[in-house]
């Protein structure tokens, strides 16, 4: 049975971090790529951060790109979303997702479309306020 499940979120103030942790259990990560994309209350799911199967590839929203880093670590079956400077409008519920190598998606698109990606996890609650 193939699971995604997503930690790590909380409350933190502006300028804080946070790290989150995707874990997959039921298929074989290498040979998936992750995406990290998050969902505001009254807004559609947009995505934040994709990293390809091996970790070459990396694409970034421009709203989080220099201070959100993407990475994987396969022998762990998990990747991670560090994220730095917060701000109020990172406040989201993030999820993790994996689409499968084989459908021959860039990262980039497996970020813009969130409908190419294969399995989802639950989500978890990123609050960022004073």
């Amino acid at each position: 049975q193939v699971h995604v499940v997503e930690s790590g979120g909380g409350l933190v103030q502006p300028g804080g971090s946070l790290r989150l942790s995707c874990t997959a259990s039921g298929f074989t990560l290498p040979y998936y790529a992750i995406g990290w994309f998050r969902q505001a209350p009254g807004k559609e799911r947009e995505g934040v951060s994709c990293i390809s199967n091996s970790g070459g590839s990396t694409y970034y929203a421009s709203s989080v790109r220099g201070r959100f880093t993407i990475s994987r670590d396969n022998a762990k079956n998990t990747a991670y979303l560090q994220m730095d400077s917060l701000k109020p409008e990172d406040t989201a519920v993030y999820y993790c997702a994996a689409t499968a190598t084989d459908r021959g998606h860039t990262v980039q698109a497996m970020c813009e479309v969130p409908i190419l990606n294969d399995y989802w996890g639950r989500g978890t609650q990123v609050t960022v306020s004073s």
